[in-house]
């Protein structure tokens, strides 16, 4: 039995002779089928779904001089379904966000929002002090400010002029 891949990495790859053969038409249908059925159906935007819970929340990095903050956007939750914790130099953000109980009577024809647990780990740009940590969730959008450890800060050398 010869296994024939179901995927061509670009349509010019296609060799010359699948091209004109009747059954090459077929294929490339095929391909670009399972190609947006399976883009469609398990990526969330741009991003692939993550290990954990099958969703993760988007999130922005920003690294200063004396900090790191991140923010996550996680509507429809409460502080107390949200977890933090610092493990060696990432970032650990988890939770779950349960499926409200009210039911349209018609049913869904299209639904994107997303249930069930979550784990996002963050690798942090620098050291950070661990028990300097503020977390604030308002909005929908929680913000976590880090301070960096001492000896992640930047030091100034003063210059002696001669």
């Amino acid at each position: 039995m010869t296994l024939i891949p179901w995927r061509t990495k670009h349509p010019d790859d296609t060799p010359r002779e699948q091209q004109l053969s009747p059954t090459g038409g077929f294929r490339s249908e095929m391909d670009r089928l399972f190609d947006s059925f399976f883009h469609d159906a398990f990526n969330w935007g741009d991003r692939p779904w993550g290990a954990v819970g099958g969703w993760g929340p988007p999130l922005d990095v920003e690294e200063t001089d004396k900090e790191v903050a991140v923010r996550v956007e996680i509507p429809g939750m409460s502080a107390d379904d949200l977890q933090l914790a610092i493990s060696g130099n990432s970032l650990v953000i988890s939770g779950e966000k349960k499926e409200t109980t009210e039911k349209p009577k018609g049913g869904y024809v299209y639904q994107e929002r997303r249930y069930g647990s979550f784990r996002r780990e963050v690798a942090l740009p620098s050291a950070v002090d661990a028990d300097d940590v503020q977390a604030e969730y308002k909005d929908g959008v929680l913000h976590v400010r880090l301070k960096k450890s001492q000896e992640a800060l930047p030091k100034r050398i003063p210059i002696r002029a001669t």
